[in-house]
């Protein structure tokens, strides 16, 4: 099963590719005043999921919520300290401070990521409650308090998701 697993997975990566650019083709067409075509995006961008999370079962990739936990820890944890770091010394040497900034901000918010995953391995008895709040320009998450600012890319508060 190598070839296939290879191919499953090669899989799941496009489809999780293309359906996070047809959402963003999305964005942009209803920005641009095209809704029907912002909307043809969106439900191409569902069946998209669809086929990346068959994928995933096909690969038998989804576990216990402890075990799915522990992985996005370890994952969140391991491209935030080596992925990332290394594309920031990248960006660095070519001087493309745009990359810089993107990559510094995504792994200032992986570690976030990896901290929420975390506390939750240590609240999943007590199914602890809140609301969280997503920066809409560099994705950091707060858990529980609305913040004034956010404190990777200091958009204010008004640029913040809730999520209930």
């Amino acid at each position: 099963m190598g070839e296939t697993r290879d191919a499953l997975q090669q899989a799941y990566a496009g489809e999780a590719k293309a359906a996070l650019r047809l959402k963003v083709y999305g964005e942009k067409a209803e920005e641009e005043g095209y809704p029907q075509i912002a909307k043809l995006f969106r439900v191409i961008a569902y069946s998209e999921e669809i086929h990346g999370a068959r994928a995933l079962k096909v690969l038998k990739e989804i576990k216990t919520t402890e075990e799915n936990l522990a992985e996005s820890f370890e994952s969140e944890r391991r491209v935030a300290e080596v992925a990332y770091g290394e594309f920031v010394k990248q960006a660095e040497a070519e001087g493309d401070r745009a990359a810089v900034l993107h990559f510094s901000q995504s792994k200032d918010v992986e570690e976030t990521h990896a901290k929420l995953y975390k506390e939750a391995m240590g609240h999943i008895l007590e199914e602890r409650e809140t609301t969280y709040y997503v920066c809409r320009v560099c994705g950091y998450i707060a858990d529980g308090i609305l913040p004034e600012m956010c404190p990777v890319c200091g958009a204010k508060k008004d640029q913040f998701k809730p999520f209930s």
